[in-house]
């Protein structure tokens, strides 16, 4: 097989990988080598499929011996197979990266032989290219799950970053659906890696919250994370007792990595499939936290199921749960950047996030005592809780606000988008252009929450398309 017939159907089947963002690295050039990292990222490009990515992604291998109904790899599948030697891969990317078709690599494979094995092939051309080539562009590796932490340890070494995806958000479902793999394996890998960048995972410390049991969080089984069947939802500690319950946003202030560190200076990230088992929205959720909060992980992403084939272990769905995703990613962005919890987003009564709003509005409608905020006293944290309110345009308020006091009509022009904003703030008393009856805090919030959905849809309107999901792409 020619490297271009390769390069084809390798790539096409890294593509539904989507935890390959390039930010957050900054590798200098060295005398003598060949490109750079920036914190910034790379360039992006559109792949056939219509996705935006930054890299050249592609497997060494899609052989694989594990049989994961979810994907479209697994060894019961009938496609084409193919394989990269090392040095052939090597070549490749020197090729593309000097003729500036790509900035970045993003490498897996699947596990050829045993997870070791496949690792050290991985490590392989990672090495070939710093050492031989001297290249300095970014790098993300993709580590096999069960790999000795030695070698996983050393792909930290020659990576800008090193990535293991969790995929299921349950252990049952990791059984049923991907039995070659163990929580064991998977996040014995993410601990290694956590410690190769200079952070060591904490215990977990309990709490007494119940959730029913269709939001229960996964993995009970966490390396290093103590709790019963009775306390369903622990928070990890992340210091003294007292602070387990600080949000993610909190968390990271007192954790920044320097960008331009030796070893693995974009962190890890992971991957969750969304559909393709049956835990609700508050259990992908609060893992999702917990990840943060114990391994530091840089980002968790979430991949909509996409069908590929007819396996019975996954269920039959009429297109990848697209807006389901999208959800999951504005709710990610709340304790990321905004200073919520999981358990704020989401309750035992909503284990699951509303498809009509995103998650913001749907706290802030049900939350109408805390509103309406006056922009000209609230805090800085205060503000990023109202709806159409982000961190941009919330530091513009708090720095407007020092010379001058706020008038509704000044907001929009501070970048407040008051489509939303208008039902939950006032300026000194003195409220946004909207009836009264609108900001009452009737048992459903009814007006607003018509109004918000309203405006919702008009914003998902360009992405139709892609949510009227027919045929074998998203």
């Amino acid at each position: 097989m020619d490297t271009e017939r390769k390069l084809e159907i390798l790539a096409d089947a890294a593509k539904y990988d989507a935890s390959c963002s390039s930010s957050g690295s900054a590798r200098p050039a060295q005398p003598g080598g060949i490109g750079n990292g920036a914190v910034g990222g790379i360039c992006h490009s559109w792949s056939a499929d219509g996705r935006c990515v930054s890299l050249l992604k592609v497997l060494l291998s899609n052989a694989c011996t594990y049989d994961c109904a979810y994907c479209v790899n697994r060894r019961s599948n009938d496609v084409p197979r193919a394989g990269f030697e090392p040095g052939e891969l090597v070549r490749l990317v020197m090729d593309f990266y000097k003729r500036n078709y790509i900035e970045g690599v993003f490498l897996s494979s699947g596990v050829v032989g045993c997870p070791d094995a496949t690792m050290e092939r991985l490590i392989g051309v990672a090495r070939t290219l710093r050492v031989q080539e001297r290249w300095n562009g970014y790098l993300h590796l993709k580590a096999i799950p069960g790999a000795a932490s030695e070698l996983v340890t050393e792909a930290a070494r020659w990576a800008d970053r090193v990535s293991v995806n969790i995929e299921l958000p349950s252990a049952a479902s990791l059984e049923r659906v991907a039995p070659d793999k163990t929580p064991k394996a998977i996040f014995g890998v993410m601990r290694t890696l956590a410690r190769a960048s200079g952070f060591e995972p904490r215990r977990l410390l309990p709490e007494r919250r119940s959730l029913p049991a269709a939001a229960e969080p996964a993995w009970k089984d966490l390396p290093a994370v103590s709790g019963s069947a009775a306390e369903p939802t622990p928070a990890y500690d992340i210091g003294p007792a007292a602070e387990s319950r600080r949000s993610v946003m909190a968390a990271r202030k007192d954790r920044r990595r320097d960008p331009a560190s030796a070893v693995l200076p974009a962190g890890q990230t992971t991957q969750l499939v969304v559909g393709a088992s049956p835990e609700s929205d508050a259990a992908i959720l609060t893992l999702a936290e917990n990840l943060y909060l114990a391994y530091d992980v840089r980002r968790v992403y979430y991949s909509a199921f996409v069908p590929a084939g007819t396996d019975t272990r996954v269920p039959v769905l009429p297109g990848p749960p697209l807006l389901r995703e999208h959800r999951l990613y504005q709710a990610d962005w709340l304790f990321r950047f905004y200073g919520f919890r999981a358990d704020e987003i989401l309750s035992p009564e909503r284990p699951d996030l509303d498809q009509d709003l995103d998650p913001k509005c749907a706290w802030a409608l049900r939350n109408l005592g805390r509103f309406p905020v006056d922009v000209n006293r609230a805090d800085y944290l205060e503000l990023l809780r109202v709806p159409g309110i982000g961190p941009r345009s919330a530091s513009r308020i708090v720095k407007a606000r020092a010379h001058a006091r706020l008038k509704p009509e000044s907001l929009r022009s501070l970048g407040v988008v008051m489509k939303r904003a208008a039902f939950f703030v006032t300026c000194s008393g003195v409220a946004p252009n909207v009836p009264d009856t609108a900001r009452r805090a009737s048992p459903d919030a009814s007006y607003a929450r018509a109004a918000l959905t309203d405006g919702a849809r008009a914003m998902l309107a360009p992405l139709q398309l892609e949510l009227d999901w027919e045929g074998d792409h998203a």
